[in-house]
């Protein structure tokens, strides 16, 4: 496969071998979610969404830092703003609603999706993480809702994901205290699916997703999609999703080729245990 690489404003996007990589890449400001990164993430989905070569994103941060949450300078002009002084918490609603665009769009990305988290995954960076399908953690990595601590409440589907996650007290407790969890304790709730070394955690985020590559692209996607609905779906719209599903996943190459394969006694395709 081939390979291209993109430059946007505070992240770069590589594409190898059915991988895309989108990295955080303002370190000194520990990849706060500032007004460029928001529109990198827009760029980045418009790239993977349209590049049917691409099988799993991995999304991470340079320099030891994930992302550190809001950016509070573009948060303090907004405030400032005399312009604004009128109108602001419409202003704010609206700053958050754009974010909500692009997330809500990662989220529904027909491909898995993979943090990995190495050091702090503060805030917004904090829900990020929580929108990818798997969070792979450095042993520095820590996460913490640290929203309450600046008077705010927390944002970018955080209160949709995290409960969903941890469970309706433990949530209450991450996001009332704005506490840090350090990578075990994540691991333990279920925010983190496995810890890896500092040094080893990106090239072990790109052995984990290539796992997905020769996967049936069709059958993962509609899945992933009707998983993310699962906890709000009577039980038979689940089982119409089902029967849905199979319809379309039965008729895309793959599945014909993977059983005419077992027919002859040929090993499958995508086999997630052979490929560990």
């Amino acid at each position: 496969m081939t390979a291209t690489e993109h430059t946007l404003r505070n992240t770069t996007l590589s594409i190898r071998d059915g991988i895309a990589e989108f990295t955080h890449q303002r370190p000194e400001i520990r990849n706060a979610l500032t007004p460029e990164l928001k529109h990198d993430y827009v760029d980045m989905l418009d790239i993977v969404e349209d590049d049917r070569s691409v099988r799993a994103l991995i999304l991470t941060g340079s320099g030891g830092s994930f992302c550190a949450g809001g950016d509070l300078k573009s948060l303090l002009a907004m405030r400032d703003d005399p312009s604004l002084a009128a109108h602001q918490p419409e202003a704010m609603r609206r700053r958050v609603k754009r974010g909500q665009g692009w997330l809500r769009r990662l989220r529904d990305l027909e491909v898995p999706v993979v943090a990995a988290v190495d050091g702090p995954a503060a805030g917004a960076g904090f829900s990020i993480a929580l929108t990818a399908d798997f969070v792979l953690a450095s042993e520095r990595a820590s996460f913490s809702m640290v929203f309450v601590k600046i008077g705010l409440v927390p944002d970018m589907g955080a209160m949709y994901s995290l409960p969903r996650t941890v469970g309706l007290s433990m949530a209450k407790e991450l996001m009332l205290t704005g506490r840090r969890v350090g990578a075990a304790e994540a691991h333990k709730l279920g925010i983190v699916h496995a810890i890896h070394s500092a040094d080893a955690l990106a090239e072990d985020a790109r052995r984990f997703a290539a796992r997905f590559v020769d996967g049936p692209r069709e059958a993962m996607a509609l899945t992933k999609n009707a998983l993310n609905g699962t906890f709000e779906a009577p039980y038979e719209t689940m089982l119409a999703a089902e029967a849905q599903g199979q319809a379309v996943a039965a008729a895309a190459p793959y599945y014909g080729e993977a059983v005419q394969a077992f027919l002859r006694g040929e090993p499958a395709k995508f086999d997630w245990d052979r490929r560990r």
